[in-house]
């Protein structure tokens, strides 16, 4: 069985290092908001070369606690609205409506999977706060003109950084991007933890420190509490998983590049629509590799058959959720986020692969008539 995602060969290339780390936290008597917390806090900031990195529970809270910060601030209140892509994993739109905003969707780009650039500005009305980018798969999704759109209109930029974490844009690091990023460190991430975790980013020193507090009850003094807070910590286990996996983070991402080129020069196959790769590689990490194919749902039984394991990102669209029907938007209302939702494959990716593996793959797939 060629695996979507062995996650157990992937820690156990750290397993010496991560055993230390973890038996040096057990004995330390200390669990939460310690010194592991501290250290990754401080290497994250130092890998994005940003200011400030604060770890919480998991990547919805960092979305959640971003916008209940810039709530607090005044930039934006319930009722607001937040452009986001219409095919982004529902976490994205879930962060923008617990804080009582709208989230307002944007075709994505079919070639790139993100949400389309050009398509934004006719989106942005007076109620608009925020445009929250997701960087889908792993490739960054920027360009200078959305930077000139936000300051046109003056929005924050805030960006999904769940998916892309160590990618680039013209030598910048998604989560340094924008005024603030959401990180998730969820098992399966190409920066994965041993359970959920989250980190939020941010060169803002105001909006650092209500998101540290509301991360923690809405306090920064204990019994004092300045906000109606919640209670969305990072462990020191965590911490410190994380840490031994970010040393070696870069070496992650390259050998997904290699894996990606692989697929992209050895699958032949006229039915499949193959991933753009950038002109610039270190645009993308590849967190996923996905194809894209009319006659999918026979593709990947077919692949089955032959014990290749795939998944399908994302299914349903967010606008034909049941738990946006609010939104009053129905199929045929975003007809490339539709397109992308039936034709979608994602095929093994991991830095662990081996590649005759992947190549097994590329013949199977070859051979899918």
């Amino acid at each position: 069985m060629i695996k979507f995602l062995d996650l157990q060969k992937i820690n156990l290339a750290f397993q010496n290092e991560i055993e230390e780390a973890l038996l040096k936290t057990f004995r330390s008597g200390w669990y939460l908001l310690g010194d592991n917390v501290k250290q990754f806090e401080f290497e994250l900031a130092s890998f994005c070369q940003v200011k400030h990195a604060i770890g919480v529970a998991n990547g919805l809270d960092a979305l959640r606690l971003i916008l209940k910060g810039y709530i607090q601030m005044g930039v934006m209140a319930p009722g607001d609205e937040v452009i986001v892509p219409a095919n982004t994993y529902i976490a994205t739109l879930l962060a923008i409506s617990d804080n009582g905003l709208k989230p307002v969707l944007v075709e994505p780009n079919i070639n790139t999977f993100n949400i389309d650039l050009d398509k934004i500005e006719e989106k942005i009305s007076s109620k608009t706060k925020a445009i929250l980018i997701v960087h889908l798969y792993g490739r960054v999704c920027w360009s200078n003109q959305l930077a000139h759109l936000a300051k046109k209109y003056n929005l924050k930029l805030i960006e999904d950084n769940a998916q892309a974490i160590g990618a680039e844009f013209n030598g910048v690091k998604t989560g340094t991007l924008s005024d603030a990023a959401g990180f998730s460190f969820y098992p399966g991430k190409n920066l994965g933890a041993l359970g959920d975790a989250g980190a939020v980013s941010t060169n803002d020193q105001t909006l650092q420190s209500i998101v540290r507090a509301i991360a923690n009850y809405g306090s920064n003094q204990k019994y004092v509490n300045i906000y109606q807070g919640l209670n969305s910590r990072l462990d020191e286990i965590q911490a410190a998983v994380l840490s031994v996996k970010l040393k070696h983070l870069n070496q992650e991402s390259e050998r997904r590049r290699q894996i990606a080129n692989h697929y992209v020069n050895n699958i032949k196959n006229p039915s499949v629509v193959l991933p753009q790769i950038p002109t610039n590689q270190k645009e993308h990490v590849w967190h996923l590799f996905v194809i894209q194919c009319v006659k999918r749902d026979e593709l990947q039984q077919y692949l089955a058959s032959k014990d290749i394991q795939t998944l399908i990102h994302y299914p349903i669209p967010p606008h034909l959720q049941e738990a946006y029907k609010d939104l009053n938007l129905k199929a045929g209302d975003f007809p490339i986020a539709e397109k992308l939702a039936h034709e979608c494959l994602s095929l093994p990716i991991y830095g662990e692969m081996n590649l005759n593996d992947v190549q097994f793959v590329c013949d199977t797939i070859n051979s899918f008539a």
